[in-house]
């Protein structure tokens, strides 16, 4: 006998569903709900219902309905500054940044699919651009930083800005790689990609 639909409450929310009560729930339910239904057509009141919360605790948990397509990209950017910022004066800048750069593209294995939803999603909505805009920025401020201070330069001098400029080209031509490609690897094209900055495209 087929089963009976489930029922839904008064706020639109189906009954018996438990309320999304982390960031992270959150977060993976906006984003099936972003490539099920369309970012456009998809408002915060409807990830609000489906959550089980009000649009009010959304907004604590996210500040806009872009920041939970990039989940905690914010904090992720915080620790690679740290990361950056501890790492021994005489290792060699391009081996940091390297080893920064791919830390901060490691996801556990259980993030994998969730990865995938997020950048293709990022990377291929017209009305996340202008965002994501911004993200790079704040992406490439903080590698700009580092490489300053190794160089004993302004941040905003050529050299800062190039290298940081450069490292955030390879590292989105990996990840438009990655998507393309199926199941590889996301952090051994990444490298691959590094290693080719890093020998200033040698092979060529």
């Amino acid at each position: 006998m087929a089963s009976e639909a489930p029922s839904v409450q008064a706020d639109g929310r189906r009954a018996g569903r438990r309320p999304a009560t982390s960031a992270a729930e959150l977060e993976h339910l906006a984003l099936r709900m972003f490539t099920e239904q369309g970012f456009d057509e998809t408002t915060v009141d409807d990830i609000a219902r489906e959550a089980g919360i009000g649009r009010r605790t959304v907004f604590r948990y996210f500040a806009s309905k872009n920041d939970l397509a990039w989940g905690n990209f914010d904090a992720h950017l915080e620790d690679m500054r740290a990361a950056l910022a501890d790492a021994p004066p005489d290792e060699p800048m391009l081996a940091v940044l390297r080893r920064a750069i791919l830390d901060f593209n490691t996801y556990p294995a259980a993030e994998g699919a969730w990865l995938r939803r997020r950048m293709t999603l990022i990377l291929g909505t017209p009305a996340l651009q202008a965002h994501s805009t911004l993200r790079f920025e704040s992406w490439r401020t903080v590698v700009a930083e580092f490489v300053a201070r190794r160089v004993g330069q302004p941040v905003g001098a050529l050299l800062p800005q190039a290298v940081a400029a450069a490292h955030l080209g390879v590292a989105v031509t990996a990840y438009e790689q990655w998507l393309r490609s199926g199941d590889t690897d996301l952090v051994g094209i990444l490298a691959e990609a590094l290693d080719l900055l890093g020998t200033g495209f040698a092979a060529l």
